[in-house]
């Protein structure tokens, strides 16, 4: 499911074009859609024809070919980087404009990795957006030291001006800003865990009602997903080598065991 799809949607006239798997991804990417329109329909975000209008303008394929005319394809896999490297080198060999912006969504892996598995390094850029992507405002966009900085412009202009998001600028670092800083918040919260030291329910009531957090570190590691936040460790931790990035073992351990989080209706917490 392409980031900030019903965002990029609503503005008349844009046909976007989302890659899935399956029919199976097909038919579930169709649904998350729906219900997303369908919530900001309920809450006077979108009419009942805007709505419609931006169904019609979504269209899924399982066959990347389907992206030769494209001008600007943001890749949002799992943070995986084989995986990405991979998509990268066919987009690369896909795409026909040679001025086409190449984003990813990665929120860990350094862009230039993905760039040098393109032949046009200079038109890779990332794009991160924060889950859930219709409510959080904010977009870290990074270029590499190989990337064009007219093109890690258009990208910001496109981020801004055409989704309405806000926009924050990082360098070409594991973590960016944001995750460089959050994660080792969220380890350090299943560290607590782990140890015995507080149960997840007082650590989370500790830090919404004593700092005020919308949320507290292991319902949003339960959101973000368990096995995302320990891929994200893992690329902080395998640049960095610093100890506060290392994945306590409990995160493993409940990744193991397909302890995903709300995903997977069971994490630090358990979801009906």
């Amino acid at each position: 499911m392409g980031a900030g799809l019903a965002e990029v949607c609503a503005k008349p006239g844009r046909h976007v074009l989302v890659a899935v798997s399956s029919d199976r991804s097909r038919r579930a990417g169709h649904e998350r859609l729906t219900r997303s329109l369908d919530r900001a329909v309920d809450k006077a975000r979108l009419t009942g024809q805007q709505r419609e209008e931006i169904l019609e303008r979504v269209e899924f394929t399982q066959d990347l070919g389907d992206f030769a005319d494209r001008e600007l394809v943001i890749e949002a896999v799992s943070e995986d980087e084989p995986t990405k490297l991979k998509i990268f080198s066919q987009l690369d060999a896909i795409v026909r404009d040679s001025g086409a912006v190449l984003a990813s969504n990665t929120s860990s892996l350094p862009v230039t990795k993905l760039a040098m598995a393109t032949s046009r390094p200079q038109q890779v850029v990332g794009m991160h957006f924060f889950n859930p992507v219709p409510a959080l405002p904010l977009v870290e966009i990074t270029g590499s030291l190989l990337s064009d900085e007219k093109v890690v412009a258009r990208a910001e202009h496109f981020v801004r001006d055409v989704l309405g998001k806000e926009v924050i600028r990082s360098k070409d670092r594991a973590g960016f800003v944001v995750n460089a800083l959050l994660v080792p918040y969220l380890l350090s919260a299943i560290r607590m865990v782990e140890s015995g030291h507080a149960s997840a329910a007082d650590i989370d009531k500790g830090m919404m009602l004593g700092c005020a957090h919308p949320m507290g570190p292991l319902g949003l590691a339960d959101l973000v997903g368990l096995d995302t936040l320990a891929a994200v460790a893992a690329g902080l931790y395998e640049e960095t080598k610093e100890p506060l990035y290392a994945a306590p073992a409990l995160l493993s351990r409940m990744v193991d065991s397909g302890f995903f989080g709300k995903k997977s209706g069971r994490g630090f917490y358990s979801y009906g």
